[in-house]
């Protein structure tokens, strides 16, 4: 693993030996890039590098655009996300990729949580990535799925995996419940668009095996 700080982000890059190898991108919360790796190494896959970033403002680096807090005493959102694709496009991938052997023959990008959400707002800002997991993404963050429905991506991915925990959509908070049938829908649509997608099930609720159905989703792209 090698490490980098790029204006206070910090990049920890897994590099693959093979030349040309695809690289997969992961914002993390604090750092579960490690673990997530680890968990990879448990099961044979296609050569990858990963690179994860994690020191996120996570309410506002991933957040597509202004909205209130869904739970009392916590921060709102505050809408910051144009902003940090920028730095992951311009300054992290080229100086994560430097230290790669070759250029990767495609790339993918993931994340867990409100990270699952940036991952696929992404695709309506850059071409940068054709590979797409959204792990129990907050999907259920309002807006989205209107803002999906009304703008084109600017390229078409390969493929997009969804997944959500059983037990996600199973709370009295009127907008964490719209979770599964906005992620069933929005999945719908791409199958619509004829994107080759995904949505599994795990079980449990969004706090469970986190790790374990991250590199779940990443094995899913590495081997499409």
């Amino acid at each position: 693993m090698l490490s980098m700080t790029i204006q206070g982000k910090n990049v920890s890059v897994f590099p693959c030996e093979k030349p040309d190898a695809p690289a997969i991108y992961l914002n993390t919360v604090s750092g579960e890039g490690l673990q997530i790796y680890s968990e990879l190494q448990k099961h044979p896959l296609p050569d990858f590098s990963l690179i994860a970033i994690s020191g996120l403002e996570w309410n506002h680096d991933l957040a597509p655009w202004n909205h209130p807090p869904v739970f009392k005493n916590t921060p709102a959102f505050t809408g910051g996300a144009d902003n940090y694709l920028h730095l992951l496009t311009d300054d992290i991938l080229p100086a994560a990729e430097s230290i790669l052997p070759g250029t990767p023959c495609w790339r993918g990008l993931a994340g867990y949580s409100l990270a699952g959400l940036f991952a696929l707002y992404a695709l309506y800002d850059t071409d940068a990535f054709s590979r797409i997991a959204s792990v129990s993404g907050s999907l259920w963050f309002p807006g989205i799925h209107e803002y999906i429905a009304s703008h084109p991506t600017k390229c078409l991915p390969d493929c997009v995996y969804f997944s959500l925990g059983d037990k996600e959509n199973k709370t009295r908070n009127p907008v964490l419940k719209t979770v599964r049938e906005n992620t069933e829908s929005i999945h719908a649509y791409y199958q619509g668009q004829g994107i080759h997608t995904i949505f599994q099930l795990n079980t449990g609720n969004h706090y469970d095996h986190a790790a374990q159905r991250t590199a779940k989703g990443i094995a899913w792209l590495s081997t499409q």
